[in-house]
């Protein structure tokens, strides 16, 4: 298998990118969140019909907005990548082989052994590497055509690394 395409230096992809990675990072955020602003509204409901309710209210008050803060988190961080990441556009190109993925950005360049490959998650736009637990790189699969993309889905799938969403 050689796979090869390039990356238009297109503004709004590293945000797409820093998103896609840190969407994978940043989801505990919004289940802690979700939990927090439950137990803390069942909290407040349930502490309205006791005579403690009023010293536990402030507590349970806090939860929520902790909670309501916690699942915000996730969002304004994507944001600020994309903004901050939209100066960082450069051409690139990706060159894969059975042996490893070879990506270069501008005049950087760097590679991945599919042996140190743990797995390899699907997203609607990209593939997200990961190396041992850590996300490592991304694969979009727009750029790549749709033979390519199916070679190198089923090289993946073979290999035991694809993971569905």
């Amino acid at each position: 298998m050689h796979i090869r395409f390039d990356v238009p230096a297109d503004p709004a992809y590293p945000g797409r990118v820093a998103a896609a990675l840190s969407s994978v990072r940043l989801r505990k955020y919004g289940y802690i969140g979700a939990v927090l602003a439950a137990v803390g509204a069942i909290g407040f409901a349930v502490s309205r019909g006791f005579a403690w309710g009023d010293r536990v209210s402030p507590l349970c008050m806090a939860m929520v907005v902790g909670g309501l803060l916690s699942m915000l988190y996730a969002p304004w961080v994507r944001l600020r990548a994309r903004r901050r990441s939209s100066r960082y556009a450069v051409e690139g190109a990706y060159d894969i082989t059975d042996d490893n993925i070879m990506m270069r950005s501008g005049s950087e360049s760097g590679g991945i052994a599919w042996d140190g490959v743990a797995r390899v998650r699907d997203t609607p736009e990209f593939w997200i590497v990961y190396v041992g637990r850590m996300p490592a790189t991304v694969i979009p699969r727009r750029l790549m055509s749709a033979e390519d993309a199916e070679r190198l889905r089923a090289f993946m799938a073979e290999r035991g690394l694809l993971q569905l969403r």
